[in-house]
């Protein structure tokens, strides 16, 4: 696969602790995965800040890569590592909330909502290493499973917080398409979990 220098070079510079190489991360990804935390925040929606929850992602990203636990070969692993991030730890927010004595459910009932991302429920927790790069394997894992690039632009817009109505508008297709595509990888990701939980 060949390599990009430029970015060869922003990572080599982010393990050295270079706060403009910090500051690049920052910008090529934050729009996308504050969109994304907003969403799969949105039944603690009034507990959590999305922009908190990204400080932590941060903090988790620099910190693992400037001790070399992170093998980037490109801008795809990175922003598969930042999602997967972000995914737990909004997983642990709700986790938080939604034990017995500070239920926010209690307080006002969740929308009814057919366009939810509970297909990432599983994703609960903070992961270590290990498991951040499994988990990294599975999403590049199904996305080579996805017939053609506009399903896996699909599932890459989804991932990245959209809803069905924007992802159809997006790649052209309608909902109920999009849908069938997104259940399908649901599908397998519960397969691929299931598998994992047999073997542990």
């Amino acid at each position: 696969m060949p390599t990009d220098d430029s970015f060869d070079l922003v990572i080599s510079r982010l393990r050295g602790g270079d706060q403009a190489a910090a500051a690049e991360i920052l910008d090529r990804f934050t729009h996308r995965l504050v969109g994304l935390a907003r969403r799969r925040l949105d039944p603690i929606r009034r507990k959590v800040d999305p922009e908190d929850v990204l400080q932590s992602v941060y903090r988790s990203f620099f910190l693992r890569n400037a001790k070399g636990q992170f093998d980037f070969s490109n801008w795809n692993d990175v922003w598969n590592m930042l999602v997967c991030l972000t995914l737990r730890k909004c997983g642990h927010r709700i986790e938080y909330f939604h034990a017995a004595v500070r239920d926010v459910r209690r307080e006002t009932m969740p929308r009814p909502d057919a366009d939810s991302s509970a297909e990432f429920e599983a994703l609960a927790r903070d992961p270590t290493p290990a498991e951040a790069a499994a988990l990294t394997e599975t999403v590049d894992e199904l996305m080579r499973q996805l017939p053609d690039e506009r399903q896996r632009q699909m599932l890459a817009l989804r991932l990245q917080g959209y809803k069905l109505a924007e992802i159809s508008g997006e790649v052209g297709r309608s909902e109920q398409t999009v849908i069938r595509v997104l259940e399908r990888v649901r599908t397998r990701l519960a397969r691929h979990l299931g598998t994992e939980a047999e073997d542990s």
